[in-house]
């Protein structure tokens, strides 16, 4: 499967920033918007059957192990973000994603990211190879 010839898979929330997410000066605090990933893979999974609880009644974890955030331009206080969430198609034991954070009132792009998580068994040991459960996922959706 290439990247080419693969289904895009994107799921999209929106979230208003509140008070305690923000700065002194009302501004997002940097920190934040590795939480507004989270939400995101959270809806991901929702929407396309890859939820966290699945994951784990499968045998395994998924912890994130690299990841890289861009950022473009300030979110503040009352902003509501539209945050993007894309499946990036690897034949590896990972699940890596793609992600654009946006501004709904001028439609500014906030912050693009990447993350790559792998698979761990519930025993603490890396696996390797695709878990078949995943195997059976993709050939669902892709």
């Amino acid at each position: 499967m290439s990247n080419a010839q693969a289904k895009k898979l994107t799921s999209v929330i929106r979230h208003q920033v509140p008070f305690f997410e923000v700065d002194a000066i009302q501004m997002v605090w940097h920190g934040n918007y590795v939480k507004y990933l989270e939400l995101g893979r959270e809806e991901f999974g929702r929407q396309f059957g890859l939820e966290y609880m699945y994951i784990f009644r499968n045998g395994y974890v998924v912890p994130v192990v690299d990841l890289h955030l861009s950022y473009k331009k300030n979110a503040h206080l009352d902003d509501v973000l539209r945050i993007e969430t894309t499946y990036i198609p690897t034949e590896s034991a990972k699940l890596m994603f793609e992600y654009a954070i946006w501004r709904e009132s001028d439609n500014e792009l906030i912050l693009t990211a990447t993350s790559t998580q792998l698979f761990v068994t519930n025993e603490g040991e890396f696996e390797l190879s695709t878990p078949d459960f995943v195997r059976a996922w993709r050939a669902k959706w892709m």
